[in-house]
């Protein structure tokens, strides 16, 4: 993300923190974040970190993986969306649970048991060398998962597809009013940030569901047995 990519977040993001929290949470929307929780294995006592946290919508589904023994970090740059993603953790009273402010491409964490981004990849002017950095957080042995959304080659998903260029028209910070597509510069930066999770983890699983609209991948940092 570049300097005016990071200005233009923080005013698009800051004035939306409040919609997109509701957005994030709608009971479709919840059930894609569990199964991007659950792609990371997590067990109790670990310690989880999220790059891109935003509201904090995944925080629920990571620290019923970890427990009240493990660790929940949330990773966001934008203020007003960490203002929200603390609100949640104030709410249900969780003390393993933190949102700190930082870059994801510098993340202000040094190890993690493993690693989650959702719906981040967009922001990301190149997202390669943000997901390798990802990988080298993590423990041996530990998962690094990404989740987002692209257009659906099936018949019946012809008019989400439609929705989804809009809302990622919509909700592209510098995009709404360029002839260039949005969506297919999002769906080229997934490409190259599932690259490079594959080529720097292995045990690796992918899934879509949504219509086919979303998309999972997720893969095992390599330990001394592989």
């Amino acid at each position: 993300m570049s300097d005016d990519g990071i200005d233009l977040t923080h005013t698009f993001y800051g004035r939306c923190a409040q919609l997109y929290d509701l957005v994030a949470n709608v009971p479709g929307v919840r059930s894609w974040r569990a199964r991007a929780a659950d792609a990371l294995d997590l067990s109790p006592g670990d310690t989880v970190v999220e790059m891109g946290c935003g509201t904090g919508a995944n925080f629920p589904h990571l620290r019923e993986r970890v427990g009240p023994e493990g660790r929940g970090v949330g990773v966001d740059v934008v203020p007003a969306m960490l203002g929200q993603a603390r609100q949640r953790i104030d709410r249900a009273g969780w003390s393993n649970v933190h949102a700190v402010r930082g870059d994801a491409r510098r993340p202000p964490v040094a190890e993690a048991d493993a690693v989650l981004s959702t719906f981040l990849v967009g922001m990301l002017d190149s997202p390669a060398p943000a997901v390798r950095k990802r990988v080298t957080l993590v423990r041996p042995g530990g998962r690094v998962a990404m989740l987002n959304a692209g257009r659906s080659d099936r018949a019946a998903a012809l008019p989400v597809n439609l929705l989804l260029r809009a809302f990622v028209r919509l909700t592209a910070p510098g995009h709404r009013t360029t002839a260039r597509a949005p969506i297919r510069s999002l769906e080229a930066r997934w490409t190259e940030a599932r690259e490079a999770l594959l080529e720097g983890t292995v045990d690796h699983r992918e899934d879509r569901f949504g219509l086919g609209i979303i998309r999972l991948a997720s893969g095992r940092v390599p330990d001394a047995t592989d």
